[in-house]
């Protein structure tokens, strides 16, 4: 089996990625999808063939609720439609952990259930949160599933500096679907699903009543 990682070490050079993807240029990003609650760029990755996709929106909740259906735990099966299995393989210290996770088709099909092993790490970023990941070569990949792949990815939140009961929450992804898929599929695929990530969180947050 294979040796998971070193949680502290892998955790900082993770949190650097994505404050460093956050300080990108806008003139870097182009626009691959705009809704009316949220917006979706994307530029070259540096890390693989694909795309680094950036998503941002305003969700009216405060930092801490939004952050918790988010990042693995049984909050984020009970409204995210793409996943459909998590479990978590091993628990860290300092809000880290390995999980194990399964999405389902996509396009009719043409982007068939895929599955992913990553590591986890949720922390302080200036008033709000950051939760963020990256995949892992571990494991045995489950039956009739494509195992992808996450380039360092992640979720800042931070509080409206005007509206603290309301959050900015800003996404970067960088997923390597792997298979035999064609770019444009793939490209359609993520767009769309960023997109849909921000509208179902809303409508789950809204549902429910603390």
């Amino acid at each position: 089996m294979e040796i998971l990682p070193d949680a502290a070490s892998l955790a900082t050079k993770l949190k650097n990625t994505l404050i460093q993807y956050h300080s990108i240029e806008d003139g870097e990003w182009r626009i691959a999808k705009k809704m009316k609650d949220a917006t979706v760029w994307r530029k070259p990755s540096e890390e693989f063939s694909g795309y680094l996709y950036k998503a941002q929106g305003v969700i009216e909740d405060i930092t801490n609720r939004v952050v918790d259906h988010i990042r693995p735990g049984p909050s984020r099966l009970d409204w995210d439609n793409l996943m459909t299995t998590m479990d978590i393989v091993e628990k860290f210290e300092e809000n880290c952990c390995v999980m194990r996770y399964t999405t389902a088709g996509q396009l009719w099909n043409i982007i068939s259930p895929r599955e992913f092993v990553d590591f986890s790490y949720t922390t302080q970023y200036e008033e709000g949160l950051l939760t963020c990941g990256i995949s892992l070569d571990y494991g045995e990949v489950r039956p009739n599933f494509v195992r992808g792949f996450n380039h360092p990815c992640g979720w800042f939140c931070v509080p409206l500096k005007d509206r603290p009961d309301q959050s900015l929450l800003t996404g970067f992804i960088q997923t390597e679907l792997r298979g035999m898929l064609p770019q444009s599929a793939v490209d359609t695929a993520m767009a769309s699903t960023l997109a849909n990530f921000y509208s179902d969180l809303r409508k789950t947050l809204k549902t429910i009543s603390y």
